[in-house]
């Protein structure tokens, strides 16, 4: 779905330009989106497998929620929506725990232009995936892992990408670091 996002300079800055996402990732235009890894106390992590239909890593297993900060929403309010759009699940800003903010460049075969700044959340899942209720344009299904998947991704097919082995690697040990 294309959408309304705010275009920010590459150091993370407002430009106080608005355009189209899709215009955002035609232009490679930096812009914010946020990503929740969800995990539990007994050391899973849900994964959502992206629907086949996604522009990007289709078809690939990826992290619990991710999705565009819209044009003048809040961080914080993009996360709490992008999980209850995604999966169902309202969850509340203290339930959320911001571990970092990443620059993301990446140049796709189809033309997109990624070039973001991702603010990284990690939050508790507490209930079973069974009483999520997935968007099936966005997400083609959701499964916990061992949470070690995120350090172990480089022989597993379809599942994260190698090339972004140390983000998930930080991810794991947050999550670690905090449970423990």
């Amino acid at each position: 779905m294309d959408e309304f996002i705010d275009i920010l300079t590459p150091d993370g800055k407002p430009t106080g330009k608005i355009a189209l996402k899709s215009e955002a990732h035609k232009n490679g235009w930096f812009h914010a989106t946020v990503h929740i890894w969800l995990h539990t106390i007994d050391d899973k992590i849900l994964l959502q497998k992206r629907a086949m239909t996604k522009k990007v890593f289709p078809g690939l297993w990826d992290i619990s929620v991710a999705g565009h900060i819209a044009a003048g929403e809040c961080i914080l309010d993009a996360a709490i929506r992008e999980v209850y759009e995604e999966l169902g699940l309202k969850i509340q800003s203290e339930d959320l725990v911001k571990i970092d903010t990443r620059i993301h460049q990446v140049s796709h075969a189809n033309g997109i232009q990624d070039n973001e700044h991702h603010h990284v959340f990690i939050a508790e899942l507490k209930v079973s995936i069974e009483s999520l209720s997935i968007q099936k344009e966005e997400v083609e299904g959701v499964k916990l892992f061992d949470l070690a998947i995120l350090k172990n991704t480089k022989n597993l097919e379809n599942v994260l990408l190698p090339k972004f082995h140390e983000y998930y690697c930080m991810v794991y040990d947050t999550i670690i670091n905090k449970v423990s």
